[in-house]
């Protein structure tokens, strides 16, 4: 019951303090920056920037000269 009270106390405090709001929009805008970038170099191949990658590679690959 203890934590309890104590855990609601923090977390009203928390609602009613402007800088925590702030800090935790923060979060929130930093997850999905870090979602939006892991979508656009992700490891597919299939598509994006994977695909055009993946060609640009082979594409370089193929003119090297084997001995």
């Amino acid at each position: 019951m203890k934590f309890y009270i104590e855990a609601t106390r923090k977390l009203k405090s928390l609602y009613a303090d402007r800088d925590g709001v702030v800090s935790f929009e923060y979060i929130i805008v930093a997850a999905c920056i870090v979602a939006a970038v892991a979508a656009v170099f992700s490891t597919d191949t299939g598509a994006g920037i994977g695909s055009a990658l993946s060609t640009g590679l082979s594409a370089i690959v193929s003119k090297i000269p084997t001995a």
